[in-house]
């Protein structure tokens, strides 16, 4: 593949083997398209799948993807940790190789504008192929979730990019967009108090003042009895990881709480890992060109 495109949809389905099959099926066995990894959550009812390849032949894996979960997931019994508003709720698109941004937000478009068209959707394009500033931010964007969107679209500032101006009575809504790549990273706590983990969440988020280039929010981990600040480090090559992890630690320390573990979903770029280990290890001077595997690739 010469020019390469990842794609980094989340589905609203992580409990139901069948259903994760047919909805990941499309990215198999096609020429010039990669299906890198899949990863499924059953707290947050979630599925994020990775997969790269040529524009073209992605666009059209990607569309048929989005329609298996518009025909499988009903978000009328959907239940999850996770915020979601869609049965495709955000579909990402990220130049990787050969592929300009301006490149990758007009693919995100043609995809909304397919998937809208065949499947009757709503589609709100966001990230750097948003229509308006306040569309930019998911957060904004899927406020409300799926049980409040049906009242949001009828506000003018929130009709849809593309299909109707009502919700799919089934699917939901969906967000497509072009970003720069993104670690999903989480760090569980020694509690089960959902409110210490929301509270750490608040201040570790940029929006209420915490870390730059930093999402996050407190999740339920009911079956582990635990909870955990659930994170999108949009640019981690300007705020670490181990930065999240240790204003997460001060922060817990005034609870009496101590960190459990960490967990990376889907895929990561090797630097945001050496970045911490290098920290951690206390190594001075050291750079991605001593990594073996860098250099066995040149």
């Amino acid at each position: 593949m010469k020019r390469i495109v990842e794609c980094v949809p989340n589905f609203s389905e992580g409990r139901d083997p069948a259903v994760i099959s047919r909805i990941v099926g499309p990215f198999r066995g096609q020429k010039d398209v990669k299906l890198l990894d899949y990863q499924r959550d059953e707290d947050h009812n979630r599925l994020v799948v990775t997969v790269v390849g040529e524009p073209e032949p992605l666009k059209e894996a990607v569309i048929a993807a989005i329609g298996a979960a518009v025909e499988t997931i009903d978000m009328r019994r959907h239940r999850g940790q996770h915020p979601r508003m869609g049965a495709a709720d955000v579909v990402p698109f990220i130049p990787i190789r050969g592929v300009t941004m301006e490149e990758a937000v007009a693919l995100s478009r043609e995809v909304a504008q397919a998937v809208a068209q065949r499947y009757d959707l709503p589609v709100f394009l966001y990230e750097r192929s948003a229509t308006a500033p306040h569309r930019q931010n998911l957060a904004a964007v899927r406020k409300g979730e799926f049980e409040g969107m049906a009242e949001k679209l009828q506000q003018p500032e929130w009709q849809p990019d593309f299909g109707p101006p009502r919700v799919h009575p089934t699917a939901g809504v969906t967000a497509i967009g072009a970003r720069m790549p993104l670690v999903a990273f989480n760090v569980n706590l020694n509690t089960d108090r959902l409110e210490i983990a929301q509270n750490i969440a608040k201040n570790v988020r940029h929006l209420s003042g915490g870390l730059r280039y930093c999402k996050a929010l407190g999740i339920e981990l009911k079956d582990r009895g635990m909870v955990q600040v659930s994170m999108n480090m949009t640019d981690y090559t300007r705020t670490a990881l181990y930065r999240a992890v240790e204003l997460i630690r001060a922060e817990a320390r005034r609870y009496g709480v101590t960190i459990a573990g960490s967990e990376i979903i889907g895929l990561v770029p090797m630097e945001a890992l050496l970045d911490s280990a290098a920290y951690y290890l206390g190594l001075e001077g050291f750079s991605m060109d001593q990594v073996l595997e860098n250099r066995l690739m040149e």
